[in-house]
């Protein structure tokens, strides 16, 4: 197989990507499970926009401060000062934002925000925007989409990347040329066994950057949200009780019904907090208050989170909501630059799977859509820019053997230690405080 350029994941950044590039570019997108089962469709909270220049240094101070000041802080710039042209842009692909009466955009405000910048739709803001993605991507006469169809390996020679090996739906596998590649392939949620990810997102990526020695940043920078609906039946994925429920007003409250922190905390301090509640009262969650929010406010604005816990047999509008926290979000990944290149040669990585810096040790709530979105713009931008310098190795990709990735489950299984024992000795390094075990014991 040949196209020009490759997309590994079928996420917010992937799509963007593809949207950004020219139409007269052949490109491939491949998705690991469907086109609709990545992590930008589970976001339920929002995603920030500046809304005026008197709100930049605030905002830039809420980012570096929940990222503990370890943010790159161009990457932080970079981001805030594109966030508006991406929101138009979203709208102009469909994406319905929440408005006043007036039409006016309306915004909330999440944990650790020093004000009002969240856009959102109703409790499914992830879904709203990567729908729309997903639908002006079909329309490209130049993209093909490949659903059931995971990347096993990339194809590099001298550090220069010539495409992918990828196994096919029918289980196949087969190589393809590409002049650039594209890592959008999401986070480490299926490493855990609570996590609020998909459990097919395994950090394919690191994976296979830590096979070709590609450089990584941060790879122990791993974020659990402190509130995810507690369940006694093993599920596949941890619900999420969206950072916007204590934005409006949720309390956490302990075994005996008392408040016991400041809910709007950044995730990692307040995630402390709760572990902290639950080791001293022996229980295995907390208490989250939903009344405290108007109930009009509830029902209209969270609707799936209200459904999900009725379905669970708790009517928020009148009891208190267990709460516990769970793996969900990756900080660190593939180190890339300001366009999100890699250290290899013609390849790039975008979303989740990069980390350009902007989170630092610790994302603030709501930054992962749009910082997703405006480095996977730069890095079409990029490959534009430098088209004409691309090489190309035929032979490199046919000389690339398919033997080695016969044994699907033994591959997982490899990947998968390789990305735990980088995270294990980085920790050693650069210590967050919990390590590997300590998450799977906590979550």
């Amino acid at each position: 197989m040949k196209t020009d350029i490759l997309i590994i994941g079928s996420g917010c950044s992937g799509l963007y990507c593809a949207l950004k590039l020219p139409r007269d570019r052949k490109i491939l997108v491949i998705s690991k499970e469907g086109f609709e089962d990545s992590d930008s469709y589970l976001a339920q909270g929002g995603i920030c926009m500046l809304k005026d220049e008197s709100d930049y240094d605030s905002y830039f101070a809420d980012t570096l401060k929940a990222g503990h000041g370890e943010n790159d802080k161009e990457s932080v710039d970079i981001m805030i000062r594109s966030s508006r042209a991406v929101i138009e842009d979203l709208i102009s692909y469909g994406a319905r934002f929440q408005r006043d009466s007036e039409g006016n955009l309306m915004f909330t405000r999440e944990g650790a925000h020093s004000d009002n910048r969240i856009l959102f739709h109703d409790d499914v803001t992830g879904k709203e925007i990567t729908s729309h993605l997903l639908e002006a991507v079909k329309k490209l006469d130049n993209v093909t989409l490949m659903d059931y169809t995971t990347m096993e390996d990339i194809i590099e020679k001298d550090n220069i990347c010539y495409g992918a090996v990828m196994r096919m739906k029918d289980g196949s596998l087969e190589k393809c040329e590409a002049d650039y590649t594209v890592l959008a392939c999401g986070g480490i949620g299926g490493l855990f066994r609570h996590s609020t990810n998909y459990t097919h997102l395994t950090g394919d990526g690191v994976a296979i950057a830590l096979k070709h020695k590609i450089e990584l940043k941060n790879v122990n920078y791993i974020q659990i949200h402190p509130t995810t609906f507690y369940s006694e039946k093993p599920e596949d994925r941890s619900f999420l009780m969206s950072e916007s429920l204590r934005g409006e007003g949720a309390k956490l409250y302990d075994k005996n019904m008392r408040r016991f922190t400041n809910e709007l905390l950044p995730r990692d301090l307040l995630t402390q907090e709760i572990y902290k509640k639950m080791k001293k009262d022996g229980t295995k969650f907390v208490w989250e208050d939903l009344r405290t929010i108007p109930r009009d406010v509830l029902l209209k604005h969270f609707p799936n989170i209200v459904q999900h816990c009725l379905d669970n047999g708790i009517d928020p509008t009148k009891e208190c909501v267990p709460v516990v926290p769970a793996q969900h979000y990756y900080m660190g990944g593939i180190k890339v630059n300001h366009v999100s290149g890699t250290s290899m040669k013609q390849l790039y990585a975008v979303g989740e799977t990069a980390c350009n810096g902007v989170h630092g040790r610790n994302r603030l709530a709501s930054n992962s859509l749009l910082e997703s979105l405006v480095f996977a713009k730069r890095a079409a931008d990029d490959m534009v820019e430098h088209y004409s310098e691309v090489m190309k190795d035929e032979q490199a990709v046919t000389d690339a053997p398919l033997e080695a990735f016969v044994n699907d489950e033994r591959l997982k299984a490899e990947y998968g230690q390789a990305v735990t024992d980088a995270i294990e000795e980085e920790e050693k390094v650069n210590p967050i405080g919990i390590t590997i075990e300590k998450r799977y014991e906590a979550c």
